[in-house]
């Protein structure tokens, strides 16, 4: 009897971590370039009460065995690097990646994070920076003089200085993409950090090498389906009140064997 008490209080655990994600996507709903994800579980081992196969007499074999399971558990996080919806903006550094790829910034210790939020600013030295005050690699400087900044679908950016017609030609965005990406670990703001399961990063110019395009004046939403998070939610709250349930009547069976 115990051993159902058990089973349902992994369950109630296992409802209670997708809920937390769901909690998450909701919360993210609106965050640029969030990519929405969800709770994957296993079952866990089983006891084995009667072996299939077995024996049951010298010459006959049990077709099937009796094995009970100990329940569920969290194994993983899955996310879901679909394209989100581009909204138009009005200012001139905000960047959507249309297809595969991510932002490269510079980090204060030397490493490279990635990123899809293209909500770019400029700092007080005229570098292209995150909304942290992180750097778009490789690095890009605007002159304090510059105008009519342009970003091309390939990642090209140009300018004009006052008196000029000529473009003048600031550098190239770069992108990286990850033969696994949901192997990338998650850091907060709106960036990522390479793991050993995501593979090295393979960079290039945008519109190159199955990379995207990148949209000049939109920022790239996020992915989440708010109808379907509050759907998955009444699943899991069901899915959660079933599991209470089964160890309320475990307690009623515990219950009357005490009566006996």
């Amino acid at each position: 009897m115990m051993r159902s008490l058990w089973v349902s209080k992994s369950g109630m655990e296992a409802q209670q971590t997708q809920l937390d994600h769901i909690s998450h996507n909701l919360a993210n709903s609106s965050t640029n370039g969030y990519k929405q994800s969800h709770a994957v579980f296993e079952d866990l081992m089983y006891q084995n009460l009667r072996q299939s196969g077995a024996n049951s007499s010298e010459q006959t074999q049990l077709p099937t065995g009796l094995q009970v399971g100990l329940g569920v558990r969290p194994v993983a996080t899955a996310r879901e690097f679909t394209q989100g919806t581009l909204q138009q903006t009005s200012n001139t550094l905000d960047v959507a990646i249309q297809g595969q790829g991510f932002f490269q910034i510079s980090m204060p210790d030397g490493t490279t994070q990635y990123t899809r939020d293209g909500s770019f600013k400029l700092d007080s030295t005229g570098q292209i920076v995150t909304n942290n005050g992180y750097p778009l690699a490789p690095g890009f400087t605007v002159p304090r003089e510059a105008s009519n900044l342009t970003i091309g679908n390939d990642g090209t950016i140009t300018y004009t200085l006052p008196g000029q017609t000529a473009l003048q030609t600031l550098g190239q965005i770069q992108l990286a993409t990850f033969i696994n990406p949901a192997g990338l670990d998650p850091k907060g703001q709106n960036l990522f950090a390479e793991t050993a399961a995501s593979g090295a990063p393979q960079t290039g110019a945008p519109t190159t090498s199955n990379l995207g395009s990148l949209s000049q004046g939109y920022v790239e939403s996020s992915n989440v389906n708010v109808v379907q998070e509050l759907v998955t939610m009444i699943q899991t709250q069901r899915a959660y009140e079933l599991n209470s349930k089964a160890i309320q009547t475990s307690d009623q069976m515990l219950q009357k064997l005490g009566q006996l």
